[in-house]
């Protein structure tokens, strides 16, 4: 995939999000230690601790409204091209799940629905609403579990096949997990809720429903449109002239990603009673996010510029590595207790949220190389038709020749089987593509399965040294941008005949007017003569 030209940084979006008091907190005598400054975007911890943020939602702010002010415009940014991120960090039990509504979906009213219900409700209204647009849209839902990925769509599947890598762009993608496409509504939400009921969940002292685990959900979409040439079909209409008769066709592709993520909430084991598996669950927990809080601080700390980042030192922080400095429309909610028992966790995740604040992403609409390759070409093309059209009008104006006519048509009809092939070739280009990558996709699930015989294990490294071959002598869909070198060299050896016949038509448009000039001389100096 490759971006527009134009691009800008932005700041990741900080909202905090203050939840009430809880029954059990107000029972133990439990008070407020944070204050919303009224019609502002500040809050006050304690007497004096005052903190901005894009965002501040109370305790009374609802479900909707946090979706609206925060999620709504990532969103729209999605169908855009842009990659999106928004993700809860806080402390246990400050509400971050109940935010992003990954659990429980089934026992919720929809006024309770949180951001992803509400996401991916409003991106198949956007789906449904347009009829001009292809739309292929997959989800996946994995978690981080003891620092090792389980398929939250696939609870059979090792975790030893599940891998976070980085493409031939330097974007981070999730090798080997359960991708599933999704054409309503109500698949989707089947497989959050699904997803959610096995993913690891316990008590403690704080939280009789902890997270124990980080979970992100991925919803992929996937855009196909054909954009026809406006000034081509106004010709037709008015039945003009044309030197090819043909309207121009240009395929815009576009593929984004937008992760929910769900944080496990930080620790405290005095606080909340974790003793065994507990216990190592919270090391893990806390060692995760310790490790995003680093990311954070490098990041957001303007004298660390040229620091190096520690995106490598958990999953949790190179999945988010697109989100957090990378090209990616991010948002984060850092949801907050009230209670003064939580003061130190509380004022802990706002200097974080924070710090959060300063850190810029470069966010891409992320386009198919080969649709912005052939757009080029389309477009010059166009280019060397308008041109070839202006040539004719001056030869026959300057007294050019049936011949100099019939060479113009000739040249015309040239780019018109160039436009055809582009399109051809187009077609070609993204049937191989799906095949390729089908075939990569099923050998990367065989490959080092136990339950392989002898014979399979050869045919199966026979298949792969075949598929090596062909991609050292056609390079596959990994690498687009070689796989179609060679068709993009032919359209240009194409383009630069008809530059070359061009530059003819513009010479013999040269020597023309050099005769009519010589003539006019000519007829000057025997009226004088006369």
């Amino acid at each position: 995939m490759e971006s527009q030209a134009e691009s800008k940084e932005v700041n990741v979006r900080v909202a905090v999000r203050i939840r009430p008091l809880l029954p059990k907190e107000k029972l133990n005598g439990e008070e407020v230690c944070v204050r919303v400054v009224p019609n502002s975007n500040q809050l006050v911890m304690g007497k004096d601790r005052a903190f901005t943020f894009d965002n501040v939602l109370s305790s009374k702010t609802t479900q909707e409204e946090v979706f609206q002010l925060c999620v709504e415009p990532l969103v729209k940014s999605c169908f855009e091209g842009y990659n999106a991120t928004v993700f809860a960090y806080g402390q246990t039990g400050s509400g971050k799940t109940y935010t992003i509504g990954g659990g429980n979906i089934s026992s919720l009213t929809e006024e309770e629905y949180g951001v992803i219900p509400r996401a991916i409700k409003q991106m198949f209204d956007i789906i449904n609403a347009e009829q001009n647009i292809s739309f292929c849209v997959k989800v996946s839902y994995v978690e981080i579990y003891k620092e090792e990925l389980q398929d939250l769509l696939d609870v059979d599947k090792s975790s030893k096949e599940i891998h976070v890598r980085e493409d031939d762009k330097g974007n981070t993608v999730i090798i080997g997990a359960r991708e599933v496409e999704c054409s309503t509504l109500d698949e989707m939400m089947s497989l959050l809720e699904a997803g959610s009921a096995v993913r690891h969940t316990g008590s403690t002292q704080m939280n009789e429903h902890s997270s124990r685990s980080h979970s992100v959900f991925t919803v992929v979409i996937s855009q196909t449109w054909t954009e026809g040439d406006v000034l081509a079909t106004k010709r037709k209409q008015s039945q003009s002239e044309s030197i090819d008769g043909l309207d121009e066709e240009i395929t815009h592709n576009t593929c984004a990603k937008f992760h929910f993520v769900d944080l496990a909430g930080s620790e405290r084991a005095h606080k909340t009673g974790n003793v065994g598996d507990r216990f190592k669950e919270s090391v893990h927990i806390n060692s995760g996010l310790l490790s995003l809080g680093n990311v954070i601080s490098a990041l957001g700390d303007p004298k660390k510029k040229s620091t190096h980042i520690p995106y490598r030192e958990s999953k949790i922080t190179r999945i988010l590595k697109d989100s957090l400095g990378g090209n990616a429309k991010t948002v984060m909610i850092c949801c907050i207790s009230p209670s003064t028992a939580s003061f130190d966790e509380s004022l802990n995740a706002l200097k974080y949220a924070n710090r959060a604040r300063n850190i810029k992403n470069l966010p891409i609409i992320n386009r198919d190389i080969q649709s912005i390759r052939f757009e080029e070409m389309q477009s010059e093309i166009k280019a060397l038709r308008e041109e070839l059209a202006r040539q004719r009008t001056s030869i026959l104006s300057a007294g050019g020749t049936e011949i100099d006519l019939e060479k113009a048509h000739k040249d015309a009809s040239q780019i018109k089987k160039l436009e055809e092939k582009v399109i051809r070739l187009q077609t070609e280009c993204g049937h191989y593509r799906v095949i390729a990558e089908e075939a990569y996709k099923q050998l990367i699930q065989i490959q080092g399965k136990d339950f392989l015989s002898r014979s399979q294990d050869i045919r199966l490294k026979d298949w792969l040294d075949l598929m090596e071959e062909i991609k050292n002598k056609v390079p596959s869909t990994l690498s687009r941008d070689q796989w179609e070198s060679q068709t993009i060299k032919d359209l240009q050896s194409e383009l630069r005949k008809a530059r070359e016949d061009l530059k003819n038509d513009e010479e013999i448009f040269a020597d023309k007017t050099k005769e009519v000039k010589e003539l006019k001389a000519r007829n000057v100096e025997l009226v004088r003569h006369l």
